[in-house]
């Protein structure tokens, strides 16, 4: 681009979960967003009254477009499908992910993590971290997991994921806060600069404190492979409606809005408990955007899985193994489930991942600020992607894609 920096005019941008009616000023030189006042020159870009959203975050993801993240051969060919994954996700809004590895065995762990360090990707998504789901998990809640790979909560990381990938690849952990021993393990996690989100749990309300008390802060998908709110037992879930004072505060926690996983009136339920909390995800798997059909299994789920538009399960079974919408998706669907504005719903995707995973601060991301990247895609008022920006450069155009494809159809005679 030319100049020293991008003026975004004609639009308006998401902050704090409000629509601001402002222009937008980001650094050619350092990929940062600067203050919106002060410049002359520079590029101007006409954004048609379209909306600026902060680059979406994909907190958990198990894979997309026939690649699951537990899918290892060689550390050349992992790479290579890493960063494939990534730019696919720049064509979605994400600029940035945390790969979900599930519950498997520790030598597979040990052979994926360290391929999973966080990094920037060259016109794509950056990679954030690993998300490990297990293996300390309840077996009564083990979903699509292998119950047989759990691990009771003193069994020492160390021996399962190996030191060096606690210290560099991990940054989130999900596991059940009534199992043995889970709050040391919880406090050993957080001392390390871990996030821990508790799920896959039969925890009651009282478990769910415990582990709050601990250092635990999120929910992992909210409500499944989770004990239930009832009218005198209101479970994990139910810490979502402790009061902004409580102390500790209430979770984030994390919702599959696919129509499959919660029922949209489930959904609009939790997410209208606490906004502010509230975290979307796709908990996709390798059979996302793929055509319908049935399709072999993996390290995780050693059976074959069948997908059928948005429903992913274990073959001739109702288990779910994960979902198949995107974020973007995701979102529009809380707007419809809801009556929730695009700016509250893109917060979902963005700030409150963000804030959860505390990257928000200066130099951070997913959030429109002074200092932080400029990390951000542009969406129409129905939430659509319409560009992905990374670093301050433009990586993805709607518009521009439809053009390339109509001008590849007409020199092929189509």
């Amino acid at each position: 681009m030319s100049g020293w920096f991008t003026l975004f005019t004609n639009c308006r941008y998401v902050l704090d979960g409000e629509l601001v009616e402002d222009h937008l000023v980001i650094s050619d030189e350092t990929g940062f967003i600067l203050r919106r006042e002060g410049y002359i020159g520079g590029e101007a870009v006409d954004l048609d009254d379209n909306i600026i959203a902060p680059g979406f975050l994909e907190l958990q993801t198990n894979g997309v477009n026939g690649f699951h993240f537990t899918h290892f051969e060689d550390e050349k060919s992992y790479a290579k499908k890493i960063d494939g994954v990534a730019r696919h996700y720049a064509t979605q809004g994400v600029t940035g992910f945390w790969a979900t590895i599930p519950t498997v065995k520790g030598e597979d762990f040990k052979k994926i993590l360290p391929y999973l360090v966080p990094r920037d990707i060259p016109n794509a998504a950056s990679l954030l971290g690993a998300h490990c789901e297990g293996p300390y998990l309840h077996p009564s809640k083990k979903g699509a997991h292998n119950e047989f790979l759990f691990q009771a909560c003193n069994t020492s990381p160390s021996d399962i994921y190996a030191s060096s990938n606690i210290s560099s690849s991990i940054k989130l952990v999900t596991l059940a806060p009534e199992l043995p021993y889970s709050s040391p393990l919880i406090k050993s996690f957080v001392s390390q600069n871990i996030k821990v989100s508790m799920g896959h749990s039969n925890a009651t309300l009282n478990e769910g404190l415990s582990g709050l008390t601990a250092g635990a802060t999120c929910l992992t998908h909210t409500l499944n492979a989770m004990s239930p709110i009832t009218s005198r037992a209101p479970g994990l879930a139910g810490l979502i409606s402790l009061p902004p004072s409580h102390k500790p505060p209430p979770p984030y926690f994390t919702l599959i809005p696919d129509g499959q996983h919660l029922h949209p009136n489930t959904v609009s339920l939790l997410y209208n408990t606490n906004p502010q909390r509230s975290i979307l995800i796709t908990d996709s798997i390798e059979l996302a955007s793929l055509p319908d059909g049935t399709y072999p299994g993996h390290s995780q789920i050693p059976f074959q899985q069948t997908k059928k538009g948005t429903r992913a399960t274990i073959a001739d079974t109702d288990t779910l193994v994960g979902g198949c919408i995107s974020l973007q998706h995701g979102m529009r669907n809380l707007m419809k489930w809801t009556g929730c504005g695009i700016a509250e719903a893109v917060s979902t995707v963005t700030e409150n991942v963000a804030g959860f995973m505390g990257i928000d601060g200066e130099g951070g991301r997913g959030v429109l600020k002074e200092g932080r990247r400029a990390d951000l895609c542009v969406l129409n008022e129905s939430g659509e992607v319409l560009q992905t920006w990374v670093a301050g450069v433009k990586v993805w155009d709607r518009d521009e894609e439809v053009a390339k494809m109509e001008n590849d159809g007409e020199s092929r005679g189509w």
